[in-house]
């Protein structure tokens, strides 16, 4: 099986990111040997053109993961933000990579936070994962969802929307410091 093509099947399968972690390294270790083997007979070299080749592409897998969370983030910020303290509002994202399953819940503020200039707000929130259907199955009953995971999160005003603040993989301002 080309590495392609295996690469492929492993985003389709959605919720192993254990698995699509991994796998996406193998793959890639897989296509660098490939293309290692094509381009020169010196071992050392070819290592070098695996491990780069391996490493571009879990640095790709974890980008794509981090991008899915701070989406996940900004969803709950959104419905959060309007909400008055002890308000609750439900959130949901539908994610359009495969690689990540669905979630919905529940937010609600539980305290303002902050001072002048600077609106900051502390929520708790659920999350309950929306498992997708498989081909040619029906769509799983209330009864069948997992239970609710309970978080606490703050978020703060930045112009006129609400961003996650705490410090968390997603949260841009810390970059690798985290």
């Amino acid at each position: 099986m080309k590495p392609v093509l295996l690469l492929g099947a492993l985003l389709a399968l959605p919720g192993c990111n254990a698995f699509l972690s991994e796998g996406t390294a193998d793959v890639a270790g897989l296509a660098g040997a490939a293309l290692s083997t094509a381009v020169t007979d010196n071992g050392a070299v070819a290592a070098g053109i695996g491990l780069g080749v391996q490493s571009v592409a879990r640095a790709g897998l974890q980008y794509t993961q981090r991008r899915l969370q701070r989406a996940e983030q900004d969803s709950i910020a959104a419905a959060a933000g309007p909400l008055t303290v002890g308000q609750v509002a439900g959130w949901s994202i539908a994610h359009t990579v495969p690689i990540a399953d669905d979630h919905q819940g529940q937010v609600t503020v539980s305290r303002d936070i902050g001072g002048l200039g600077l609106a900051c707000r502390e929520i708790v929130f659920s999350v309950e994962t929306l498992e997708r259907p498989k081909p040619g199955q029906p769509a799983p009953t209330p009864a069948e969802v997992p239970e609710r995971g309970f978080y606490t999160a703050v978020i703060c005003r930045n112009g006129t929307q609400w961003k996650w603040a705490s410090a968390e993989p997603a949260t841009e301002r810390w970059g690798a410091l985290q």
